[in-house]
């Protein structure tokens, strides 16, 4: 996991104990005080938001205790591309330039440039250095490209 994803679930993990737990024990606390709870959809709503809350709570606490953190940006950059680093792109046959950041499954969006590790473009480029071309075989058929830069931030 990069330092930057590790920082998003802390940030997380503090939002969903610091606030959203106290919430929702305050509507559940509320909703008990309307009487028969077998029949109050306010009570059974905030259970089960209380149950999603403290599942999340143990999914990011596992995660952050399980997982092993990565700053790239305190590694010396060789031009090698690893897990970390931004890659700059350009596809050979259109001369599209695309920048993609490689990084954990949980951190991946697409729509911010940062892909998954496990990903067909990212197993293509991991141990590649900057000049090389890599044949990226995806669903929609083969891509060649041309490493331009590895950015270590």
């Amino acid at each position: 996991m990069t330092k930057e994803g590790a920082d998003s679930l802390r940030d997380e993990l503090k939002h969903l104990k610091m606030e959203a737990r106290p919430k929702v024990i305050a509507a559940i606390s509320e909703a008990r005080e309307h009487g028969d709870l077998k029949e109050n959809a306010e009570y059974h709503a905030a259970r089960e938001q209380q149950g999603f809350i403290e599942g999340r709570i143990q999914e990011i606490e596992s995660k952050l205790s399980n997982s092993q953190i990565i700053d790239i940006a305190n590694m010396t950059n060789n031009g090698k591309v690893i897990f970390g680093t931004t890659v700059d792109l350009v596809n050979i046959e259109t001369e599209e330039e695309v920048s993609y950041q490689i990084v954990g499954d949980d951190e991946a969006d697409l729509k911010i440039n940062k892909i998954s590790v496990s990903s067909p473009i990212a197993r293509a480029l991991i141990g590649k250095s900057e000049g090389d071309e890599v044949v990226v075989r995806a669903p929609g058929g083969e891509v060649e490209y041309e490493i331009v830069e590895v950015k270590y931030i």
